[in-house]
């Protein structure tokens, strides 16, 4: 359990004006987190850090980006939105939010405006022993389309830190939503993210997660409520835990309406860590359809604890599931040595292929940067 008591949440520490201020080598840690510094290609950004946001402009029409306090000031507490999908009083975790938020995005795309380039977003924590409170509000409005890229990191030489990160979105009717996060945090840095959504009629919304490196712990179970008819949602998951870190994650659909359509695609990989897997697909609404795929690979020691739940009520619904986990087969490893390749390097192309996130739809200078971080990875040994 989390002993908040641990970490300092009052003192704000350092702060920065832009992304130019840092460092090159936190630069490098936030283009590992999918962050472009130089902010080409994208329609808005925001930075918070610690417990202050320190940038925050959109560079479209039609597209709202802001501080949350700054929008709670502005449209009258956000009634319509703010704690609607989420409990304050739910748990430790909550409530601490709650009572003492430093920050977090607004962002909102008006009705009818298609984004084509992504938001990004980044929450950074620097210093040691640093507590960090958000909460994240996405509001995609009748028809309109949005890409949110979402990089969390802590700063070099951080050490030891906590974030606690409460998200909610809504999808209007039409509405398109991508939401990519990239986890860059480190060694000794607890996550404890709260996130709920919910998708009106022929809504879209997908989601990609990505953790390359090292944490101490995750705890986050994301859940989407498909709450009008003909909505679709798709999860997407990249995890690797190496040695020392341990990640309770997955992800939860609520196929609440008829012609409703939820997908969960997993794929984690421990070098050493500890690996929860958790998916849960709900079909309350005829007729609905829900599929789960969670695969998990371990090289060397390692644990992945795959946990798929499917769940009817009505006639009408159908949901499947795929769940695997294991090591390399050595045949696969025999074919490709067979074909040229020694061993590590069979190894390596077994590796990068399990964890491919072209799936992903992303920006193609993130899908190499993700390219890169895992042949890097390959590179160092780390798998």
């Amino acid at each position: 359990m989390l002993d908040l008591k641990h970490f300092n949440f009052t003192d704000a520490g350092d702060s920065l004006q832009d992304f130019r201020s840092l460092s090159d080598a936190d630069r490098n840690r936030l283009l590992h987190a999918g962050i472009d510094v130089q902010e080409q290609g994208r329609s808005g950004s925001f930075m918070h850090m610690n417990h202050d946001g320190v940038r925050s402009q959109s560079f479209r029409d039609g597209l709202e980006l802001m501080h949350i306090k700054e929008a709670l000031r502005r449209f009258d507490g956000l009634p319509q939105y703010y704690w609607k999908l989420l409990n304050p009083d739910q748990d430790a975790i909550s409530r601490a939010a709650a009572e003492n938020l430093h920050g977090g995005y607004f962002i909102r795309a008006k009705k009818g405006v298609k984004i084509s380039e992504p938001v990004q977003s980044c929450l950074f924590i620097k210093g040691n022993g640093v507590g960090q409170n958000v909460h994240n509000l996405v509001i995609v409005e009748e028809g309109a389309e949005l890409h949110i890229i979402s990089g969390c990191a802590t700063a070099e030489g951080t050490e030891e830190a906590a974030h606690l990160g409460i998200s909610e979105f809504f999808v209007e009717k039409g509405g398109k939503l991508t939401f990519t996060m990239i986890h860059n945090w480190g060694d000794n840095v607890a996550v404890r993210p709260r996130t709920a959504g919910v998708l009106a009629e022929d809504a879209s919304f997908v989601n990609n997660y990505v953790l390359l490196q090292r944490v101490k712990d995750i705890v986050m179970y994301p859940t989407i409520s498909l709450n009008g008819a003909n909505s679709v949602a798709r999860f997407n998951s990249v995890v690797v835990a190496p040695e020392g870190s341990h990640v309770d994650a997955g992800n939860r659909l609520l196929l609440n309406a008829p012609g409703t359509r939820g997908e969960i695609i997993a794929r984690t990989l421990t070098t050493g860590g500890t690996i929860i897997n958790r998916g849960f697909i709900g079909g309350y609404a005829a007729p609905a359809k829900g599929h789960l795929e969670c695969k998990g690979l371990i090289l060397g020691e390692g644990r992945i604890h795959a946990i798929p739940e499917l769940d009817a009520s009505v006639d009408g619904v159908e949901l499947s599931h795929e769940a695997a986990v294991g090591k390399i087969a050595q045949e696969e490893i025999e074919y490709l040595m067979a074909r040229g390749l020694d061993e590590d390097e069979a190894a390596s192309t077994i590796v990068r292929g399990f964890l491919a996130v072209d799936i992903m739809g992303l920006p193609g200078e993130l899908q190499k940067a993700m390219d890169d971080e895992i042949q890097r990875l390959n590179a160092s040994g780390a798998m």
